[in-house]
């Protein structure tokens, strides 16, 4: 198992890729925290661990509040006794031009995306320091490095996370820390139906036209990324740092 007996907290859990993350680490050994703001998702997620002979709890947390982010912290360390790795997934998807966006998007998609990444890492880095061959792994976007239509708080958030990814990578590399992102690209998880809905389009055209900007012509899956994240959070990566893996099926190539 290649995240055995590792401590690890994923926030973003309750769905999609965040859930799958939760569910591949759970199956590689992994005792796990479930953090979200959905705390039925979470509780849904843990269930299916622990009934597949895994070992993790759900916590419900606003990740953009320090207050909370202290207490999941707390709260985690209580029931993992350490943290070997963080995986930051949790996102706002706020979408929209210029003209649409207003202050309050702006401070709900960067006080999720990127504040609320950086209080994780901020208050699990004690732990995370005591640990070996402890790492981080973010959750970006291929948004965070292409040009895409109205959506414009949402990729500047992603840009600005894989940025924090880098800079981390090297402040954190003295400590023995690894920190890295996944990039995942056209994935079919709940939040492509929010998308679907905020454009207003037509279902099976918008899953079509988003399956053939891949080489291979089809959408990824959760799971997919979650592998990714693994390959990452594990030792198979000790020698990897500062960098991001892609999984959108060569579309931004």
């Amino acid at each position: 198992m290649r995240l055995k007996s590792k401590r690890i907290i994923v926030t973003g859990g309750a769905s999609g890729i965040g859930s799958s993350i939760c569910s591949v680490f759970a199956s590689e050994g992994a005792k796990l925290v479930v953090a979200d703001i959905d705390e039925d998702g979470a509780k849904k997620t843990v269930s299916l661990i622990n009934e597949s002979g895994g070992e993790a709890i759900a916590i419900c947390s606003d990740i953009s509040s320090e207050k909370n982010v202290k207490s999941l912290i707390e709260q985690s360390v209580e029931f993992l006794g350490g943290i070997d790795v963080l995986v930051n997934d949790a996102a706002a998807f706020i979408f929209g031009n210029i003209e649409e966006v207003t202050k309050s998007h702006w401070d709900k998609v960067f006080g999720v995306n990127v504040i609320g990444t950086s209080n994780m890492i901020k208050f699990s880095l004690p732990y995370l320091k005591k640990s070996q061959n402890s790492n981080i792994v973010n959750i970006a976007s291929v948004s965070g490095f292409i040009a895409q239509p109205s959506f414009i708080p949402y990729n500047a958030s992603k840009g600005a996370l894989l940025q924090l990814t880098r800079c981390l990578a090297l402040d954190l590399a003295q400590y023995n820390i690894r920190v890295n992102a996944v990039s995942p690209g056209a994935i079919y998880t709940p939040a492509t139906e929010k998308h679907i809905e905020f454009e207003g389009a037509d279902r099976d055209k918008f899953l079509k036209n988003a399956a053939e900007i891949s080489f291979l012509k089809r959408l990824g899956k959760p799971e997919e990324v979650a592998k990714a994240a693994l390959f990452l959070a594990s030792d198979d990566a000790s020698f990897i740092t500062g960098t991001q893996l892609i999984v959108d099926g060569g579309a931004s190539v």
